[in-house]
């Protein structure tokens, strides 16, 4: 578990939940806990249009911060992790959504969580994120997913067949409806769905787990992160990132998929379990 600590966070870049003009007495609220304890508050552009406000880009505002901070679900901490990817800035999530996996700091605990941050009381998790790229025509077409990435089909016609290489060994052919590349952090999303395996998050490994294989045999795998994953097929399918993002992955295109050099650092309170997390999440052990 990581001991890095802020040394003093002087302005912190919000991001909000998209399409949500009701985020704005919210944000108000918020921010505003923040300035009173003497840090400057940015917000990113897109997120500024949507409620008239003026913001700043969202490259600028992350060279700028010590802290991101994401107002909204998982959703948005998950497209805050990825986009802000390369800057290497703690984000905190705030939870205006339901589920709250990952942006679990609820909205009556944000006067707690700022006092925190001003005294060092919390602490930060490192993640491990994936990098991978579409191969076509000598291209390289980029992304980082910070959950999941699920190859299947683009229609329900017909099953497709998806040759895996491990570190350029032909490892196995799946048949069926697809395939999920799981990180950890993403293992109870729809890696979980499936009957793939929870991984404790800060964990350093792939989860390959198949969706309806034709074999029964075809069961979820883990990988550690040292390899890398290589994926062809001789059909049109669709790649998706973090349920967010989709490419498509030709029959003359290549899918790499390998651990980030970099991780993503999510800021909880010192005393967070992720164990507890599963607990009351997935509801279990006795009430």
């Amino acid at each position: 578990m990581s001991k890095e600590q802020l040394n003093n966070i002087k302005i912190v870049g919000f991001v909000l939940r998209p399409d949500s003009l009701d985020i704005l007495s919210l944000y108000r609220e918020i921010s505003k806990k923040f300035e009173d304890k003497g840090m400057e508050v940015l917000l990113d552009s897109e997120s500024a249009t949507m409620i008239g406000f003026k913001g700043i880009e969202f490259e600028e505002m992350c060279n700028q911060v010590d802290l991101l901070v994401s107002l909204g679900g998982d959703g948005t901490l998950l497209g805050l992790v990825r986009k802000s990817y390369g800057f290497d800035k703690p984000v905190l999530g705030i939870n205006a959504g339901n589920l709250g996996f990952l942006a679990d700091i609820p909205i009556e605990s944000v006067d707690d969580m700022v006092e925190r941050l001003m005294v060092g009381n919390y602490r930060i998790d490192n993640r491990i994120m994936i990098e991978g790229y579409i191969e076509r025509d000598g291209e390289k077409e980029e992304f980082y997913a910070f959950n999941d990435v699920v190859i299947t089909r683009p229609t329900i016609a017909h099953m497709i067949r998806l040759d895996a290489f491990i570190d350029n060994d032909w490892f196995n052919t799946y048949r069926g409806d697809g395939l999920i590349i799981s990180t950890p952090t993403g293992s109870t999303a729809y890696n979980l769905s499936l009957g793939g395996p929870i991984v404790y998050p800060m964990s350093k490994v792939f989860i390959m787990t198949p969706i309806a294989p034709h074999s029964l045999t075809q069961r979820p795998l883990v990988l550690p992160i040292e390899f890398s994953i290589n994926l062809s097929s001789p059909d049109k399918l669709v790649v998706m990132i973090d349920g967010q993002d989709d490419y498509i992955l030709n029959a003359e295109d290549r899918l790499v998929i390998k651990g980030a050099s970099m991780t993503a650092k999510l800021l909880h309170k010192k005393e967070h379990s992720n164990f507890k997390v599963l607990r009351e999440k997935l509801s279990w052990g006795d009430e």
